[in-house]
């Protein structure tokens, strides 16, 4: 028996043991008849550096990666990113590995913007308060851009780096407003959506981004958690009459591009949902 299988597929990230990104690719595969293994290359587990496990997957043989929290801008430094607008992004969670080296891609921005369209089609986002300006946060806001925000406020813990983050947007996007806010609950103020771009929510990151009481008075809302689904975040948005958009869209969606990237091949949308919810947590 040949345990080779057809696509070698892997995920570089912190606390993925609960990611249902492995299942969607192998039901993908399953889809056109193809074995996939995709392993989680949890760095610290495998008792290396990101750098090094990395460098080491055209190697052992992988076709492509995923990147997650928290390597994507370091990801986007290893890598030729041929599309103008994910160097602008600077961050990337598709690597493609081939002869003439590894190739980057930003499946989290065509994903968040799949995902806000299908909850809101062509509405406009209006003004959005965004917390977390790391790799899926840049990713996030540039979508924002391109779909006509009239604001873009940034939060982040580190407040160097929000503002190195709202003068690139300022400049990809001239005439959009991006401001730097102390505290989420300032930025949402007068806000139309609320965005939490942290892994704040996340099984073993427990809480909430911003307090319930400061969701008042937006229309929607998006988190990128999706681990678990239901996040405190989302709980209190949907009882302040939030439309919430979840984090799993966001995974769905960018998982689908990936796939196009990794192999091509063509995908049964609605019966890949059914499958990935039909199947056991565990899987």
């Amino acid at each position: 028996m040949n345990d080779t299988p057809d696509l070698l597929l892997g995920l570089i990230g912190d606390n993925i043991a609960r990611s249902r990104t492995p299942l969607l690719h192998r039901l993908a595969g399953a889809q056109n008849g193809k074995t996939v293994r995709y392993d989680r290359l949890v760095p610290k587990d495998m008792g290396e550096t990101f750098d090094s496990v990395f460098d080491a997957c055209a190697a052992r043989g992988y076709r492509g990666i995923n990147v997650t929290y928290p390597y994507k801008e370091r990801a986007a430094k290893k890598v030729t990113v041929e599309d103008p607008l994910v160097r602008a992004i600077g961050a990337v969670n598709t690597v493609l590995f081939g002869p003439e080296g590894p190739r980057g891609f930003n499946t989290d921005y065509s994903g968040f913007t799949a995902a806000y369209r299908g909850l809101r089609g062509d509405t406009a986002p209006g003004t959005v308060c965004l917390i977390g300006t790391g790799g899926v946060g840049r990713a996030v806001a540039f979508a924002l851009a391109s779909m006509g925000a009239a604001e873009i406020r940034l939060v982040d813990r580190d407040a160097a780096k929000a503002q190195t983050m709202a003068a690139e947007l300022r400049a990809a996007s001239p005439g959009l407003r991006v401001t730097v806010a102390a505290t989420a609950e300032a930025a949402a103020r007068g806000a139309d959506g609320i965005i939490n771009c942290t892994p704040v929510g996340m099984v073993g990151y427990e809480g909430t981004p911003i307090e319930a009481q400061a969701l008042t008075g937006a229309t929607w809302c998006f988190d990128a958690v999706y681990t678990p689904v239901d996040t405190p975040f989302l709980g209190d948005a949907a009882r302040a009459g939030l439309t919430v958009i979840s984090g799993y869209e966001l995974f769905f969606y960018q998982g689908v591009h990936a796939w196009a990237h990794f192999a091509g091949l063509p995908l049964d949308e609605a019966a890949l949902r059914r499958s990935l919810l039909d199947a056991p947590a565990e899987a």
